[in-house]
């Protein structure tokens, strides 16, 4: 039977450039989702703007990941399935509502931008090369998603509410964050950076006047493979195209 998927060799380069390629590409697609529907006009800009950066980086990692596999960003991001796919439970979570969507940013972000900080000193002089470019995003996407959930959070009883159900259902996926995808080198292990991220959140948190959660509980599983029923919903969309019509271009 033929089939359009490729198969990919993950050396820890490429295992860890597609893992954070995949976080970015599919968060930047659920943001994506809010073009035309978020509550304001100049936040659905930027939402917008947020995905772009998103969808960027992931193409630097894939072009990095394609120089030791043979393949091209496209076949990296449309040809592989679904348990080829390494990204965060977090980030494939349905869109939800807006309180949803600017919790998970800030969860995120809160990891992400000191990680890419942090990998600017990286031992691989490409990664160190795109973390001094993503930094600069994600610096902003942190103080972006940072400030909106202090604007929720203290806001009105109802956006509170939404705040802290976002939190709540959130939470079970946030120690999957913190779990290394390589124990290469030149990678810098995300349980590093633990302590200055409960920091971080905690004093968002503090002044939104959100609770922390207690989770018993947490839900790992995407970087090896084993994902929500929400990504194939998202992937047979996305990838439609290049299934039906390997290797079309505009």
């Amino acid at each position: 039977m033929t089939t359009t998927s490729i198969v990919i060799v993950e050396t820890p380069l490429v295992r860890l450039a597609l893992a954070r390629a995949d976080d970015a590409l599919i968060l930047g697609h659920r943001l994506s989702e809010w073009c035309g529907h978020a509550p304001m006009l100049e936040e659905d800009l930027a939402l917008a703007n947020i995905a772009l950066d998103l969808i960027g980086q992931a193409r630097t990692l894939y072009t990095l990941a394609g120089e030791a596999t043979g393949h091209d960003e496209d076949e990296l991001a449309y040809r592989r399935d679904e348990r080829a796919y390494r990204n965060l439970l977090l980030v494939e979570l349905p869109k939800g509502d807006f309180a949803f969507s600017i919790v998970r940013q800030f969860l995120y972000s809160a990891l992400i931008d000191a990680w890419w900080r942090a990998m600017t000193e990286s031992a691989e002089p490409r990664l160190a090369a795109i973390a001094a470019k993503a930094e600069k995003e994600s610096a902003y996407h942190l103080r972006h998603a940072a400030e909106w959930v202090i604007r929720l959070g203290d806001g009105t009883p109802e956006s509170h509410a939404r705040a802290q159900a976002a939190l709540d259902r959130l939470w079970p996926y946030v120690d999957e964050l913190f779990e290394s995808v390589t124990d290469a080198a030149f990678d810098v292990p995300p349980a590093c950076l633990r302590a200055d991220w409960d920091i971080q959140v905690d004093s968002v948190l503090s002044t939104a006047t959100l609770t922390r959660p207690t989770a018993h509980w947490s839900q790992t599983g995407g970087r090896s493979g084993k994902h929500t029923e929400h990504l194939g919903h998202l992937l047979s969309e996305m990838q439609y195209l290049q299934r039906v019509h390997p290797g079309a271009t505009w």
